[in-house]
């Protein structure tokens, strides 16, 4: 029992109204294998750096209980680099440097210990790779989550549409949703979005939650109200960590099991953007995590007498 995350592994140096950072550890497979390894059985890594990479970092992987025997460390390249400023809202912001470096010529290895997996996270990367992942697992998982972003949208759309006849939930932005259909509505894009075959769908809209659909149920989330909001980078991916590796611990992918893994997904977003990059995620508590999945069912729960 396990979960694969694939994505990537990386460089960021973000600068937010509240501060900047120079070079800290980022990347999409980072936040999700970090976050899904407070609840899954194991968590194991997909993804490559260059050697420029710390082994420091490589270590604080492991000392989380994540199987990097999947990361593959290129000799003489340098790891994926990623420069962002965001403005006050902190729900956009200005991409200021893209160094691909070895992301550019990634080539996933899944190694034999990572083949009897349940779970298969495919992390934000091209639709392309995200196949080849699907093909290189012998078995397929029980369950296969994709994220993608408005970019694989705009190049490689006939390819993510296969990539996407393959998974089972599929992980965008509200953003990403009407760019996707051409509605504004997101029920009526997610109607779309369902037409295409896909069993669920989950839509984040940041500081205002998440939406869980399949067929004509639909399930929200709200976002906890934060004090502190320091960095968002990261968030949906911690989301994604969150929601799977509660599915694996529980092992049921039914839509009311769904649900409650959107709230753990939520729950480990809210960590991520307290401080900057993964600093928040590195060192949980479990009492804390506990607290947190404990406030999220309050704000969400009410006895209510129907008159």
């Amino acid at each position: 029992m396990s979960v694969i995350c694939v994505g990537s592994v990386a460089f960021d140096a973000i600068e937010t109204p509240f501060g900047k950072t120079d070079k800290i550890i980022g990347g999409a497979g980072t936040y999700i294998s970090l976050a899904a390894s407070y609840f899954a059985s194991s968590v194991k890594l997909v993804s490559v750096v260059g050697e420029d990479f710390p082994a420091t970092a490589i270590n604080h992987f492991k000392n989380r209980g994540i199987d990097v025997s999947g990361l593959q460390i290129k000799e003489g390249e340098k790891s994926f680099f990623w420069k962002g400023k965001y403005h006050n809202d902190l729900n956009s912001r200005d991409t200021l440097v893209t160094e691909l470096n070895v992301l550019e010529t990634f080539d996933p290895i899944i190694p034999a210990s990572y083949q009897n997996a349940d779970f298969l996270m495919l992390g934000n990367l091209s639709p392309s790779v995200q196949m080849q992942v699907i093909e290189r697992i012998e078995k397929r998982p029980k369950f296969v989550a994709l994220d993608t972003m408005n970019f694989w949208m705009d190049s490689s759309m006939n390819e993510l549409l296969q990539v996407m006849k393959k998974v089972d939930v599929l992980m965008i932005n509200d953003e990403e949703a009407r760019q996707f259909t051409k509605e504004y509505s997101l029920v009526k894009a997610a109607n779309k979005i369902l037409e295409t075959g896909i069993r669920y769908l989950v839509i984040k809209k940041g500081e205002h939650g998440a939406l869980l659909f399949h067929g004509k149920h639909v399930f929200f989330a709200p976002a906890l109200p934060l004090e502190d909001v320091f960095d968002p980078t990261g968030a949906g991916d911690s989301f994604a960590g969150g929601f799977m590796g509660y599915l694996d611990k529980t092992k049921d992918v039914g839509f009311d099991n769904l649900k409650r893994a959107v709230i753990y997904g939520s729950a480990m977003a809210s960590f991520c953007v307290e401080k900057f990059g993964t600093e928040r995620l590195e060192n949980l508590k479990r009492d804390e995590v506990v607290r947190r999945i404990r406030e999220f069912v309050n704000l969400v729960s009410v006895d209510i007498d129907l008159v």
